[in-house]
């Protein structure tokens, strides 16, 4: 785990969000991505300031399911085509829990088309998805520090449930 000195040192969320949104216009880079009908595909970028940097193509219908980045400060930002997002607008308790009852009025949605994006803090939970029927999606995606684990969770109305930690090497 990063100590706050360390991730004083490296890119904020909104220099993270910058760059995003630099390589998101870069036609080059976003035609470079191999895309695949069938399931999301991606190919690893050198972020700045030693973030971890992502280029993630999205078939039509998938999403990645409701999750966060634990320590990481990150942005993505859509290059081709529309996502959405959908968090939660609360600070929940980061760690001794496998069960939360949300309270009312904290779900956000939002749709970011192609060069909108977001930055986010520490422990954003969240849900991006391509809910198009028949386009692809693009986005670019940075984290700092690089991503030292992901909790998943499950959802079922009100009740957010707390299934899995992963690490970098569950992802190798």
């Amino acid at each position: 785990m990063s100590s706050a000195a360390d991730a004083a040192s490296g890119p904020t969320a909104a220099e993270l969000l910058d760059f995003v949104r630099r390589v998101a216009s870069d036609a080059e880079i976003v035609a470079s991505l191999p895309l695949d009908p069938e399931g999301r595909t991606w190919v690893q970028l050198e972020g700045p300031g030693g973030s971890e940097a992502w280029l993630i193509g999205w078939p039509p219908g998938t999403g990645t399911g409701w999750h966060d980045h634990a320590d990481s400060v990150g942005a993505f930002t859509t290059a081709a085509g529309t996502l959405k997002e959908l968090s939660l607008a609360a600070r929940l308790p980061t760690d001794g829990w496998k069960t939360l009852e949300l309270t009312e009025g904290i779900d956000r949605s939002r749709e970011l088309a192609t060069g909108q994006g977001r930055a986010f803090g520490r422990h954003h939970v969240h849900e991006v998805l391509n809910e198009s029927d028949s386009e692809h999606a693009v986005s670019v995606h940075a984290y700092y520090p690089p991503l030292p684990r992901i909790r998943r969770y499950s959802r079922n109305g009100a009740l957010l449930r707390l299934e899995q930690v992963e690490r970098p090497e569950d992802w190798q």
